[in-house]
């Protein structure tokens, strides 16, 4: 039996899809790992993961909602285009599952919802991480860069960084370099692994007149430029271990960051869809893994 309002019981599953829960869990995971990582920073307690939980909870309510809320507002522009591409030709509007005002209405909803609850139940930061991850990805990334820039995915990357920023911003009310620099690093990662998509699909991403880099440049320009980001995270992520962070997080660094690298290098020498697919699946848990890390660094420090 189906409930009464927009909200069928045969469309739930539908208005998960049209959330991308799998983004969904990786910025979660961001926010609460910066959580967890940012006590050990907190100048009101000195005690490493010393958080309340209904405080852990409200974030992942708060993170959780506005994720869906900003990918089902995603989903509703990009409709005229799903239907263009197969990887996305059998989402819940372009196949007819819902109609496309109702994801509209969903995502605004709860997008709403997210920054509301948020300025209540977190702080003022915290809230305005939020409200600017989901202003990077519905207007900067989705209305303004993905179909006319070929920058869209690496400006538009900044909206993973705001999750991260938003969890530090919880336990610390403000956010520090070294909280800005955490976020950074979803900034960095982000254009190499969606390259790496778009080598994949870039005959679909033609057909749809997105202009991804594989499109206007080409597979083998495409892949010097992911090896080149690279060779731009690893330094990078491992500057971080001078503002702060410790050794559990420098080795996880080094090598995750290594194993990718030997990736991207292994596909600036073979450009092919079917490498850099097994390049996007291979170096896709670097952020998770990564970010784990700064989490359980702060619970066990050790600084040489």
């Amino acid at each position: 039996m189906p409930v009464t309002g927009h909200l069928e019981l045969s469309n739930i599953k539908d208005y998960i899809e049209v959330s991308k829960p799998r983004i969904v869990v990786v910025l979660v995971i961001t926010a609460v790992t910066s959580m967890l990582a940012a006590t050990r920073f907190d100048n009101t307690s000195s005690i490493a993961w010393d958080i309340s939980g209904w405080k852990l909870l409200f974030l992942i309510i708060c993170g959780t909602l506005s994720s869906m809320g900003a990918s089902a507002i995603n989903q509703f522009y990009d409709k005229n285009i799903d239907n263009l591409m197969t990887r996305t030709s059998k989402r819940p509007i372009p196949s007819g599952r819902l109609k496309a005002n109702q994801v509209l209405f969903f995502g605004l909803s709860l997008s709403v919802i997210s920054v509301i609850l948020s300025w209540f139940l977190l702080n003022p930061m915290a809230t305005f991480m939020i409200g600017l991850g989901i202003f990077f990805y519905v207007v900067v990334y989705t209305l303004l860069l993905k179909r006319r820039s070929v920058w869209n995915i690496v400006i538009g990357g900044f909206a993973g960084s705001a999750a991260a920023m938003a969890g530090w911003a919880t336990t610390t009310n403000s956010i520090d370099i070294l909280g800005f620099l955490v976020g950074w690093l979803v900034f960095m990662w982000t254009p190499p692994h969606f390259w790496c998509l778009a080598i994949k699909m870039k005959d679909e991403y033609t057909r749809a007149n997105v202009p991804m880099l594989p499109v206007l440049y080409g597979n083998q320009v495409t892949s010097k430029y992911i090896f080149l980001n690279s060779l731009i995270l690893i330094p990078y992520s491992i500057s971080l271990y001078f503002f702060g962070l410790g050794m559990l997080y420098l080795t996880v660094a080094v090598i995750s960051g290594s194993l990718m690298t030997v990736y991207h290098y292994k596909l600036m020498q073979n450009p092919t869809p079917e490498f850099a697919w097994k390049a996007y699946k291979v170096t896709a848990p670097y952020l998770v893994i990564i970010f784990i890390a700064i989490a359980l660094d702060a619970l066990w420090y050790i600084k040489l």
